[in-house]
């Protein structure tokens, strides 16, 4: 649905983006992360038709969006970091001039701005003064533009950034909605909003790609260890030289109430590590694994510049 192949943008000297390449599946949600200036927006604003790239190949829902720029804008939802934002219209008005600017049929509009409403949960705010509402229901607006006329692919640049937290969570529970009927590329340099929202994850460093894929897959591809952190009824010192005696484990350590296990990734020694607690009667009432976190990744790969 959203496709980039050796995409590259120089402003004079200067690289914003370099040989980037990545694909988003239909109806799927992908976060865009990086530190800032990364070069995330400048790939937003090549992929919506706002900038051209210097070289390379990007795709929208089928089309070429160097080749075929007008069908690109058709298929796409864009909300940029500083919504376009009317004051002195009211919310309902405001998305009937969005819904003429995106060409959508005179006998439609009102049906269109009735979806966008109902779906960004504008209804109590739908006849008042864009000055008049807060900063969450106008960042609601501003995705509601964005689908107005039902695109495949909604682009949406930092939506949560200056939001309370209330809003936060109203807002990513509004983009999670969005999954299976659009395409949703999100960038954020929010860690815990690609966790809590994303399907898969496109990171960036100064222009370049660092990592793409799902978020299981990249957090499974970038562990170095195996393991589980127990909690157990018993948990003295002696506990941990159990563990430490089991093959295979390379450590077993007290991490606060829990105990952390560790074993070469291609190694699995749960049902040795659950044997151990039975036979010994250490009272398990908790055994999760060891995975590696989004923040822990994105740290491991921007700061150690791991390249994919």
């Amino acid at each position: 649905m959203i496709e980039t192949q050796h995409l590259q943008k120089k402003y004079g000297d200067l690289i914003a983006v370099e040989d980037l390449s990545f694909k988003v599946e239909a109806g799927e949600i992908w976060g865009l992360l990086g530190p800032n200036a990364a070069g995330k927006t400048t790939t937003m604003r090549i992929l919506t038709g706002y900038l051209p790239a210097t070289s390379g190949k990007a795709s929208v829902a089928g089309y070429d969006v160097f080749e075929q720029a007008e069908e690109v804008k058709k298929e796409i939802g864009y909300l940029p970091e500083t919504v376009p934002l009317y004051p002195e219209m009211t919310v309902e008005a405001y998305l009937g001039f969005v819904a003429e600017i995106k060409q959508v049929p005179k006998n439609q509009k009102k049906a269109a701005i009735d979806r966008a409403v109902e779906t960004t949960g504008l209804t109590a705010v739908r006849k008042r003064l864009i000055k008049n509402i807060s900063r969450g229901y106008r960042q609601r607006l501003g995705i509601a533009q964005a689908l107005i006329h039902n695109p495949k692919v909604i682009i949406l640049d930092e939506p949560t950034i200056g939001l309370d937290p209330a809003q936060i969570v109203e807002i990513r529970q509004l983009i999670k909605s969005l999954r299976g009927e659009h395409t949703v590329l999100l960038s954020t340099h929010i860690l815990a909003e690609v966790t809590q929202v994303c399907d898969g994850v496109v990171i960036i460093n100064e222009g370049k790609l660092m990592a793409a894929g799902r978020l299981a897959e990249l957090t499974t591809a970038y562990r170095e260890k195996d393991g589980v952190y127990l909690k157990l009824k018993k948990a003295e010192d002696e506990v941990l030289n159990l563990f430490r005696q089991l093959p295979g484990v390379e450590k077993a350590v007290r991490e606060g109430e829990e105990i952390r296990l560790e074993w070469d990734r291609n190694l699995d020694r749960r049902d040795e590590v659950i044997k151990c607690c039975l036979e010994h009667q250490l009272g398990l009432i908790e055994m999760r694994s060891l995975a590696l976190t989004i923040e822990e990744l994105y740290l491991r790969i921007v700061s150690g510049g791991i390249e994919q």
